[in-house]
């Protein structure tokens, strides 16, 4: 089996694993760096309306089990308008579940908003601890998960229950 198939498979397994952080370390990943977004990531934008406002960002989309177990890790280069999509949540569709994420591998503090399927904002994990092992999770089913920048929903007074469109 190739390096790549190999990978690609450990990827699979560890997203798909019951229990398991969304966001799985890739196996072969071991040093810290400043990325671009990912071309092969499709981005949209991404509008959150909070108290009369809307604020909209550029999220790279998660879709695949492989993406959404990568999602920001060793990723130090975001702006305060980036953020990554995890839609659908679960990778592949299905009914919404719960959603445990951590934040082993990624250096950069992030606010993880988890989003349900009448896209309300059920719950924000605020300014999570970088490179933690902690489970960070939704605490009920949602269909969608939203990262932003950490400090960033705060700053913009978005909260739970507030609505999200992309």
């Amino acid at each position: 089996m190739s390096r790549t198939a190999l990978l690609a498979s450990a990827l699979l397994l560890a997203a798909c694993g019951r229990g398991t952080p969304a966001t799985e370390p890739s196996p072969s990943s071991s040093a810290m760096t400043s990325e671009t977004p990912n071309p092969q990531r499709r981005t949209v934008p991404v509008t959150i309306e909070s108290g009369g406002k809307r604020h909209t960002f550029r999220a790279e989309v998660a879709e695949t089990a492989a993406q959404q177990a990568q999602g920001l890790m060793f990723r130090t280069d975001l702006q305060p308008d980036d953020a990554m999509l995890f839609a659908p949540y679960p990778a592949g569709g299905g009914a919404p579940q719960v959603a445990d994420f951590w934040m082993k591998n990624t250096p950069m503090s992030l606010d993880i908003l988890f989003i349900r399927a009448d896209h309300s904002i059920a719950a924000i994990a605020p300014s999570t601890t970088p490179l933690s092992e902690a489970k960070v999770s939704s605490g009920e089913p949602v269909a969608a998960v939203l990262e932003l920048v950490g400090g960033r929903a705060a700053a913009l007074g978005i909260g739970a229950g507030d609505r999200v469109s992309w």
